[in-house]
């Protein structure tokens, strides 16, 4: 199965749809199968759920990057970082090894054990 982003005229991802292989034998011939099918003022892009296109799965409220050709998840907080390379955004202090849980707390810039 093939996955496409519908994306508005920001290139957020409004919604994700599943086009069968058997249709979509490239990116271009399922656009315009769903542009036919949804109407052809609609902007698609291909998706792929084991992210060897466009970096990451796109999902709803992400943003497609032209520039970067990549899907990238909102910010999740304000201090974390964009990884130019992978588009996945990463908090300024690593996440702890030891295995244990962890949450980011915002405000103390640190991650916290999970109860």
């Amino acid at each position: 199965m093939a996955h496409f982003a519908k994306l508005d005229n920001n290139n957020r991802v409004i919604a994700v749809h599943v086009v069968s292989n058997d249709v979509a034998t490239n990116e271009q011939v399922g656009i315009d199968f769903l542009k036919n099918l949804h109407g052809s003022d609609n902007n698609w892009k291909q998706t792929s759920y084991n992210s060897n296109l466009r970096k990451n799965f796109a999902g709803i409220g992400y943003t497609y990057d032209e520039d970067k050709d990549a899907f990238i998840a909102p910010k999740p907080f304000d201090s974390w970082i964009l990884n130019e390379e992978t588009c996945q955004w990463e908090a300024p202090v690593a996440y702890p090894t030891d295995g244990q849980e962890y949450k980011w707390n915002e405000i103390s810039q640190q991650w916290n054990i999970v109860e």
